[in-house]
């Protein structure tokens, strides 16, 4: 095979460990020079390649690239720009490929979720269509943990050590105060449709009695007196209730408990203020004390409490890409395969690209209890190796230490421009 260039492009919500992931692709890259020239990347992902705005990575030294592992967020851009069907707007996938021919581009890396995965899947058939040579490889990421055929998503494991880490710590606080003031406490996570991110709150808990008390799933339809009838119960026993709740709650009619009416980019709806809605019916019911909490982007960016486990993950799977590619293969995906729970075993399998576009994973019924508020001890053996060991980055007064790329731009050698 002769030597050609590759791009490498991030895309939509970027996780504590999707650099660890660039890191992967881009050394294991330089390790064969002799098959793979530059490694660009799309400035904002798909964007970028859309609009012919790369980056040259071979501008960055190897420690800026060895330091993309322990640095959070998208180190070169993210986007959330969903493209359209080969035949609802073939240009933009003709684009995609004149970019890449422009460039001597051989080897395609799209890191992202369900979307991402469809993309990718969809820019290896246009290629295949016009004739174009091109090993195009999706690698998964999403804290949503929703994605199919793999175990689980890079990411994920350490937006649960974030939010179990949290709800213990909080569960402490409003514990020590709940007789004069605070007695219920609700967190709300992320999880749009999966309820994998709310699940793992449920690992602070090791005793009977400790928080958090109550788990509301996207899974479970949201019934507001059962919900009251435990908390009464929760505060009698132990004093005070910590809530975990996803942003993506529903009620019995599959109606999203809040929904602004926005949309992005992929369409779904704009989330996000459960939260307050929860707490306001306890306080209009009890009249108790009641904090609430958003992670939002915190849970996502946590990179200081990384799971050591989903570093390893994320950077294997980025590592597997270009070994896959340069074997050959073709519109697939490195997934993670769990070979056992204890001691935990891990392993990088391989999955096709058209079987994981726009398909969605979520939490399995077995891993709720029959009255829909808690884990069962299946979900804890699940998630409990996905949190384990601890990858601190490098600090300096007093905090870490992340890098910062120069993002170096590529020469356009296209004369048009693309409106996206």
């Amino acid at each position: 095979m002769a030597k050609r260039n590759a791009i490498y492009a991030q895309s939509g919500g970027v996780t504590a460990v999707i650099n660890a992931t660039a890191c992967g692709v881009i050394e294991t890259a330089r390790k064969h020079r002799s098959r793979i020239g530059k490694v660009l990347a799309g400035r904002d992902g798909i964007i970028g390649v859309l609009t012919e705005d790369l980056i040259d990575t071979s501008r960055e030294t190897p420690t800026a690239i060895r330091a993309l592992r322990h640095t959070p967020a998208g180190a070169f851009g993210s986007c959330r720009y969903k493209l359209k069907g080969l035949e609802e707007n073939r240009a933009q996938y003709e684009r995609l490929i004149a970019v890449f021919k422009a460039h001597d581009v051989g080897y395609f890396f799209y890191n992202g979720g369900n979307d991402s995965a469809d993309t990718a899947w969809k820019v290896s058939q246009i290629a295949e269509k016009l004739g174009y040579p091109l090993h195009c490889i999706g690698i998964p990421k999403t804290v949503d943990n929703d994605l199919v055929g793999t175990d689980n998503c890079p990411g994920f494991g350490s937006v649960a050590k974030y939010v179990a880490t949290s709800m213990r710590e909080t569960g402490y606080d409003v514990a020590s105060m709940a007789r004069t003031s605070t007695k219920v406490f609700v967190l709300e996570v992320m999880g749009r449709n999966a309820g994998w991110i709310t699940a793992a709150c449920g690992l602070a808990a090791e005793h009977a009695g400790d928080a958090p008390h109550i788990l509301l799933f996207p899974e479970v339809a949201f019934d507001p007196e059962k919900f009251l009838a435990r908390v009464e119960t929760v505060v009698k026993q132990y004093g005070y209730c910590a809530i975990a709740a996803s942003e993506g709650l529903k009620d019995a009619n599959g109606r999203l408990m809040l929904e602004s009416g926005l949309r992005d980019a992929f369409g779904h709806a704009q989330l996000g203020g459960v939260a307050p809605v929860i707490a306001g019916l306890v306080r209009k019911r009890f009249g108790y004390r009641c904090h609430w909490a958003v992670a939002d982007y915190l849970q996502r960016s946590a990179r200081h409490i990384a799971s050591k486990t989903d570093v390893k993950q994320a950077y294997a799977v980025g590592k597997a890409a270009v070994e896959f590619a340069l074997t050959g293969r073709n519109a697939v995906m490195p997934v993670i395969v769990r070979k056992s729970h204890r001691p935990y075993k891990w392993t990088i399998g391989v999955a096709e690209l058209k079987d994981i576009a726009n398909r969605e994973k979520t939490l399995p019924r077995h891993f709720i209890t029959d009255d829909g508020f808690y884990i069962t001890a299946q979900c804890r053996r699940y998630l409990a190796p996905l949190i384990q060991g601890e990858d601190p980055p490098p600090y300096r007064n007093g905090l870490p230490v992340y890098v910062r790329l120069k993002n170096a731009g590529v020469k356009k050698k296209l004369h048009d421009e693309f409106k996206i």
